[in-house]
């Protein structure tokens, strides 16, 4: 049996940061994709929202009473939430989706799937999503393009695009992994490193209809180059035991 055995049991986690008229919208999509195939729950975690975010989570939770909703005072960044989120979490794996609308729920059950094909690696622990026809302007996909060839090149990952918001993982290799600020982007590495399995799954990708991005060319690109090394910096120090039978084990 698989390491992290998936049971039909996920926990979808949100970070969020004003996005008030992306809220109801993609909580009904997850709720759509998932509902009579999976016990799930969504988790939004709202990172120092000024808008009505808030209140517009706060009244979908009648309707849907698997809607949890965590709230960070102020702003802790995307990385931040995605962990408070994980650790929160009640079931063993979990799916984690942007909170812009970008990423389409409805891929979840072909990655659980995917998750659950015995001809996937035994230590299988992440199957990242791959936006192989970006919706996106052409700076950045440029950016996009360019940040993924310089990480991929320096960290060996095999992974096209780890700036895709939509992946499942199991949530206990995600809180053993090393935690900073923009370790979402670096989750490949830092899983291979722990010695699971990563496989990219092509997704849709889905332009913005609602709200303003809260990232650009500045902090996609140039942000997480001290990161990149700092990850490298940890490829080279990890020593995996492999463990022979033993009877006391």
């Amino acid at each position: 049996m698989p390491k992290h055995a998936y049971h039909g049991r996920l926990s979808v986690v949100v970070p969020v940061k004003n996005e008030q008229d992306n809220v109801e919208p993609l909580v009904r999509e997850i709720a759509a994709a998932l509902s009579g195939n999976t016990t799930f729950e969504i988790i939004y975690v709202n990172d120092g929202s000024t808008d009505a975010t808030q209140a517009r989570l706060d009244a979908l939770k009648t309707e849907f009473p698997m809607l949890r909703v965590i709230r960070h005072r102020s702003s802790c960044g995307q990385s931040r939430a995605v962990t408070t989120g994980v650790t929160a979490a009640r079931h063993e794996w979990i799916a984690t989706l942007d909170g812009d609308g970008q990423n389409d729920p409805a891929d979840i059950p072909a990655l659980l799937a995917r998750l659950a094909d015995s001809a996937q690696p035994p230590n299988l622990e992440l199957l990242a999503g791959w936006r192989a026809r970006r919706n996106d302007t052409f700076l950045r996909r440029l950016s996009s393009k360019i940040a993924n060839g310089v990480r991929s090149r320096m960290l060996k990952d095999n992974t096209p695009d780890t700036g895709c918001g939509l992946k499942v993982f199991a949530r206990e290799t995600f809180l053993q992994l090393p935690n900073f600020d923009h370790m979402h982007r670096f989750l490949p590495a830092l899983v291979m490193r722990n010695g699971g399995a990563v496989v990219s799954v092509p997704v849709h990708h889905r332009a913005r209809e609602r709200g303003t991005s809260k990232y650009g060319v500045h902090n996609r690109l140039w942000v997480g180059i001290v990161d990149l090394f700092g990850v490298a910096w940890l490829q080279r120090r990890v020593r995996l035991p492999v463990i022979e039978s033993n009877s006391d084990l």
